[in-house]
């Protein structure tokens, strides 16, 4: 049951829904924890990088956090909903805290950090469906929008913040990452005493015969891989549709080459220490920001196919360009005595921090272009299948590159694979104009519509708009 709390139940905006105590506690809780998690994340590869200097050894850092969640998550759903929601919530995050404790205790042995970090994982696939399901517990029907509109926003925000910034700048701080992951293990503890505040959520009356635990699980996952085919055959039925997936998936896949060879790369081509990373994904993450300002304030200029397809170009040859900064720099330092070592770092650092602010900018555009335009072709009956597919997507985007990557890398040199990913990225944006050729007339015509009233490509409106009312909407292009 939805609950009406009185400050809660007038507006629809975010300060509405945050003045809102309850909910404004769980908000607060996802927050820590995500950030957390990415704080965790950036800290233990420190620590398996320096502990092994073998970029595989990350990857299976990496699949520690995500084979759980992919395998389990339906399975956890179904005893989520058997429960007490906040006893989950509260229960996940006293457990968590003490098992980060446990890893911090252990030092560098790798191999119990592995095995500690699935059971990190494992409690994790419990929290995330108990905190999604207590939003409509605690938040009016006419203000989920915004309530899940800010758990997305703060969801795609917690890796630029953890991982990109307080992960880096503690280890840098403090010398080394060990604190990271005491300061993480007090953030879980304090998420579960946000949590403990929440009202009670029980679980709904069970059937008169309720089903066992493994056949609710079996139904669970049946269901679950029903809708992906159902999915699935939209999707291959609809190519503009596939094109907008295809956009997203490599754009998840860059994420996952980035985090598993990003510390290797400072490392190898960059010539600075692994915990200098913070120096390619900080501006990273603020040039994304950038990028979703740009969109805001010029995208309705341009076409939105061609802001990809520009986008992904863009990518590829930054990435590149990241990938030679480091050898050139150290090149032209060796072959003139008028440039000191200190000056050639401190202009490689300088070269570093450009590219990778306008390879965000780059990235911005293209993961949201691409959600926005899947937003706006799909019909309301297929999104959550869809969408469903997405997010299969988006793992298996994420995992094939934390399979395959790390293990390339030792062999043949962690340059050589970014590389590699460069020239893909360059190839996926110049494919994409060629067999997708010129621009369909409803392409066109809701660029000219978008200019003409004014309308940014802001997927926070587009949430506020589908809030306010049934708008126009254009039917999926199927003639790509």
């Amino acid at each position: 049951m939805i609950a009406e709390a009185p400050a809660a139940i007038g507006g629809t905006g975010t300060a509405a829904v945050l003045r809102n105590r309850p909910f404004l506690l769980l908000w607060l809780s996802q927050l820590a924890t995500q950030v957390g998690s990415n704080m965790v994340l950036y800290g233990l590869t420190v620590v398996v990088l320096d502990s092994t200097n073998l970029s595989s050894a990350v990857s299976l850092l990496f699949l520690t956090f995500l084979v759980p969640a992919v395998l389990f998550s339906a399975v956890a759903g179904v005893f989520v909903d058997r429960l007490d929601r906040r006893l989950v919530l509260v229960t996940t995050n006293i457990l968590r805290a003490g098992v980060l404790v446990a890893i911090w205790a252990v030092g560098p042995d790798v191999s119990m950090i592995l095995l500690l970090n699935i059971v990190v994982s494992a409690l994790t696939v419990f929290f995330a469906p108990a905190e999604a399901a207590m939003i409509p517990h605690l938040v009016p029907r006419h203000q989920l929008v915004s309530a899940n509109g800010l758990f997305t926003l703060t969801l795609n925000g917690a890796f630029a913040l953890g991982y990109a910034l307080l992960g880096p700048l503690i280890v840098k701080v403090s010398g080394g990452p060990a604190p990271v992951i005491l300061v993480v293990a007090v953030l879980y503890a304090i998420s579960a005493i946000f949590c403990l505040t929440l009202p009670s959520n029980p679980p709904t009356d069970a059937p008169d015969e309720p089903l066992g635990p493994v056949h609710s699980a079996e139904i669970a996952v049946h269901g679950t891989f029903s809708q992906l085919g159902e999915g699935a055959a939209y999707i291959r039925s609809n190519r503009a549709i596939s094109w907008s997936l295809i956009y997203l998936g490599i754009a998840a896949s860059l994420v996952g080459v980035i985090g598993v060879l990003g510390p290797k790369f400072a490392q190898a081509t960059l010539g600075l220490g692994t915990q200098d990373l913070i120096l390619v994904v900080l501006p990273l993450g603020t040039g994304i920001v950038m990028g979703v300002l740009i969109l805001n304030s010029y995208g309705r200029y341009v076409p939105r196919r061609r802001a990809i397809e520009g986008g992904l170009i863009a990518l590829g040859l930054l990435l590149a360009a990241l990938t030679i900064a480091g050898p050139v720099s150290r090149a032209l330092a060796g072959a003139t005595s008028l440039v000191s070592d200190v000056g050639a770092v401190t202009t490689l650092v300088a070269v570093v921090i450009v590219m990778a602010f306008l390879a965000g900018i780059a990235y911005g555009i293209v993961a949201i272009s691409s959600q926005t335009q899947l937003q706006e072709d799909l019909p309301e009956e297929v999104r959550g299948r869809v969408f469903g597919v997405l997010n299969m997507l988006v793992s298996v985007g994420s995992f094939l590159p934390i399979i395959i990557v790390g293990p390339i890398s030792d062999l043949i040199g962690t340059t050589q694979v970014l590389l590699i990913v460069a020239a893909l990225i360059l190839v996926s944006g110049v494919a994409s104009i060629v067999k997708r050729g010129h621009l369909m007339p409803a392409e066109e015509l809701a660029t000219a519509e978008t200019m003409l009233h004014g309308t940014a490509m802001d997927p926070i409106g587009l949430a506020r708009r589908s809030d306010d009312g049934p708008g126009r909407t254009s039917e999926p292009d199927t003639r790509d």
